[in-house]
């Protein structure tokens, strides 16, 4: 199955093998004229919230595609959730994170407004910012033919994060932490992953994210990019979380 697409309008009660399924829109606009998906070609259909439809292309039009329907898989949320906490960064750094970070799985995103990050969305830069990430996110999914696509929360400053996150248990990457990551073990609460802008965290605050709650730990011996650092880490935790 070489291809997703998504429509948020899929009811599970309503689709069936056999079945045929239409798709419309700017996505289906997509999928003929820029993907050229053709009759005859087997592709996928999600609503981003666990369903996944897979069968054959029985006719195409401009805005218009039908799908006979082969299969219906519904997966079931995640036992452990995963948010990536993203710094602002400048260039496109931050958005090559949230892009890997989603091919690997991650459940949400949060986009960060740090004291070093370079990047600013400040007034209506806020919620633009955000349709980017969001957007980009949509994409990853669907290029990793996912069943669930990540929402992606307003920007949010560090005195917000902990009540943001209540509940959640908080992995703040920083590169001279003692305890490795892989030394994390599920212990039955969510996980957020806390990365740091280019120039890393500032002082203040990793004393006040440390005080709400967060755990610092490290990667390795070495200091990886703002645009690395989640998605290797967010590997790491998919191992121990047993995905992989």
């Amino acid at each position: 199955m070489s291809s997703l697409y998504l429509d948020e309008s899929l009811e599970l009660g309503a689709v069936t093998p056999g079945a045929t399924v239409e798709l419309s829109g700017d996505e289906a606009r997509h999928a003929v004229t820029v993907a050229r998906v053709r009759t005859g070609e087997r592709i996928a259909i999600g609503d981003g919230r666990g369903i996944l439809v897979r069968g054959v292309v029985v006719s195409t039009g401009a805005r218009e595609l039908a799908l006979e329907v082969e299969e219906v898989l519904v997966e079931e949320p995640p036992e452990t959730r995963i948010t990536l906490v993203q710094a602002l960064a400048k260039g496109d750094r931050d958005e090559l994170a949230v892009q890997a970070a989603t091919e690997l799985g991650v459940d949400a995103v949060v986009p960060w407004a740090a004291a070093r990050s370079v990047s600013r969305w400040e007034g209506p830069k806020a919620e633009k910012g955000r349709q980017r990430w969001a957007s980009i996110v949509r994409e990853a999914v669907k290029q990793s033919i996912r069943a669930w696509l990540p929402p992606v929360a307003p920007v949010t400053t560090t005195g917000d994060l902990a009540g943001l996150l209540q509940g959640t248990r908080m992995l703040l990457l920083e590169p001279t932490a003692t305890t490795p990551i892989t030394d994390i073990r599920p212990d039955g609460r969510d996980l957020a992953l806390v990365v740091g802008p280019e120039g890393g965290i500032a002082p203040p605050e990793h004393e006040r994210l440390v005080a709400a709650g967060a755990e610092p730990v490290r990667l390795g011996a070495s200091v990886l990019r703002t645009s690395t650092a989640g998605p290797a880490a967010i590997a790491v935790l998919n191992a121990a979380l047993g995905r992989w």
